[in-house]
């Protein structure tokens, strides 16, 4: 049944009547399994997760602050169609923001054609001026995108935010696929879904493919790490592990004469490719934060040299503000010469007076959110949002203005969800994983999906409360031309 107002990605809007085409078979799996078999199998995931290491951080919490994001045994299904369509915006969109990249850290002619204000750019505090001027290797700044999704109707999906800098969450979507072959075959007899399991292998392609000397598998690629103390440590090991690359931390390598060493016990060798987890400010203290413990010292003059890529490029997170996000229709059109083929939610400047005015007048409908804020934290959901919060974010909007932008509330979409009373709809949002190489564009056929598990709320963060799911992407015939290189998922995967 969907929720009241909202397109029900099992049901459409019908209250009662008949799944949407092709749809038919997940519900008569969810009536015919009894309720404590999909809790059993859901505790046996969580449990799985648990000994795995699988945790975030909450923040502000003094106890129980590593936690396991809630695993939902339901999955969500994209049809073949629906997916060939979203991959095509994403690829528009990520292009776009490359381009975008190129441009502001080099000519900006957005800026000269009046695309983006000047001010929104050179002084955004994530435009770093210590990397203005440099080129990338094959000019390439977002080589891992997580574009953030969400639907309000069968064709309806908008853009929500972009995250070009360090976007986490993709071992979520490979364990939760392997939970569910596990646990839930049946489905993928039912269904022919995509596999995901080559992410790793695309991931490690890519970044092959962006080395600036050796080529191909000759290329040495690392991924560094703060170390295990960090809250995505896990997935930092699992990709370095899946991949079949060094996972390193500051202390392994070293800049000799502008170029990376990567110490070893039979000796030094040159690192061509770093994907990086670490923030770009703790990255090079030569650089930035000269008390940085987790960068390595020259890394940056190695960078601008032209003698290692990372991935992804320092200043990426100037794609990744929302005041930036705002422009991005613009930004699309500018470099691609096309529509967006993905549209942004409409979304209100704060910086400008009018649009100011327009939220200070409509606050409790509104969500309010920081332009450098993330993981559901400096944000107003005004319907539900108390009076005090309300006049909080009031006196905030009216003091720094420039800090905020404004959306309209959307009926996000549901799909059916296991809790505790049964099988009820919540809402959801989407993560897919764009890779961008020198040589083409990669998407594995699936993503992050996150549920908003309490009943009503838009929000899915983990660090709000939500969950995960399954994403399935399925296929009309295991062959099919849209997915290019990928299987279909069967049995058990790794």
């Amino acid at each position: 049944m969907a929720a009241s107002g909202a397109f029900d990605e099992i049901w459409g809007k019908s209250a009662g009547g008949e799944p949407r085409a092709g749809f038919a078979p997940l519900t008569e799996w969810m009536v015919t399994t009894p309720q404590s078999e999909l809790n059993r199998r859901q505790q046996a995931a969580e449990a799985a997760f648990r000994q795995l290491g699988i945790t975030f951080a909450v923040y502000g919490e003094q106890e129980s602050a590593e936690r396991i994001i809630p695993f939902d045994i339901i999955p969500r299904i994209f049809t073949a169609r629906e997916w060939t369509a979203l991959s095509e915006g994403l690829v528009q969109r990520v292009e776009a923001l490359n381009a975008f990249m190129r441009d502001v850290y080099g000519p900006r002619r957005c800026i000269a054609d009046g695309i983006v204000p000047e001010e929104l750019i050179l002084r955004n505090p994530q435009f770093l001026t210590q990397v203005a001027g440099a080129k990338p290797p094959h000019g390439i700044f977002a080589h891992i995108c997580g574009i953030d999704l969400v639907r309000t109707g069968p064709d309806e999906f908008f853009v929500l935010e972009d995250n070009a800098r360090t976007p986490s969450g993709v071992s979520y979507m490979l364990e939760n696929r392997e939970a569910m072959l596990r646990l839930c075959p049946e489905l993928f007899e039912i269904f022919e879904v995509a596999a995901v399991d080559s992410y790793p292998d695309r991931l490690l392609e890519t970044m092959q493919s962006v080395s600036p000397r050796a080529k191909g598998k000759d290329a040495v690629c690392v991924l560094l790490t703060p170390g295990h103390f960090n809250s995505a440590f896990y997935e930092h090991s699992f990709l370095a592990d899946a991949m079949g690359i060094d996972l390193v931390e500051a202390a392994d390598l070293e800049v000799i004469d502008d170029v990376v060493w990567m110490r070893t016990i039979e000796g030094p060798v040159r690192v061509d490719v770093i994907y990086r987890r670490i923030d770009d400010e703790f990255i090079d203290p030569l650089v930035f934060r000269p008390d940085s413990m987790l960068g390595v010292p020259g890394l940056i003059a190695a960078y601008l040299a032209g003698n290692v890529a990372l991935v992804n490029a320092p200043g990426t997170g100037i794609a990744d503000d929302k005041a930036i996000y705002s422009y991005m229709p613009e930004i699309v059109r500018y470099y691609s010469g096309g529509e967006p083929k993905l549209p942004n939610v409409e979304t209100y400047r704060c910086r400008e007076p009018q649009a100011l005015q327009y939220t200070l007048d409509n606050l409790e409908r509104l969500v309010v959110k920081l332009v450098d804020g993330s993981g559901g934290y400096g944000m107003l959901v005004g319907p539900t949002a108390s009076r005090g919060q309300i006049e909080e974010f009031r006196a905030a909007l009216i003091a720094e203005p420039h800090r905020y932008i404004a959306q309209p509330t959307l009926a996000l979409s549901t799909v059916p969800t296991l809790v505790e009373s049964g099988v009820a709809p919540r809402h959801v949002d989407f993560r897919p994983f764009v890779l961008t190489g020198s040589d083409r564009v990669r998407i594995v056929p699936g993503g992050l999906t996150r549920v908003a598990l309490k009943e009503g709320s838009l929000v899915v963060n983990s660090s709000q409360g939500g969950g995960t799911k399954d994403s399935l992407i399925l296929m009309d015939t295991p062959d099919q031309a849209q997915f290019p290189g990928f299987q279909v998922q069967r049995g058990l995967g790794r």
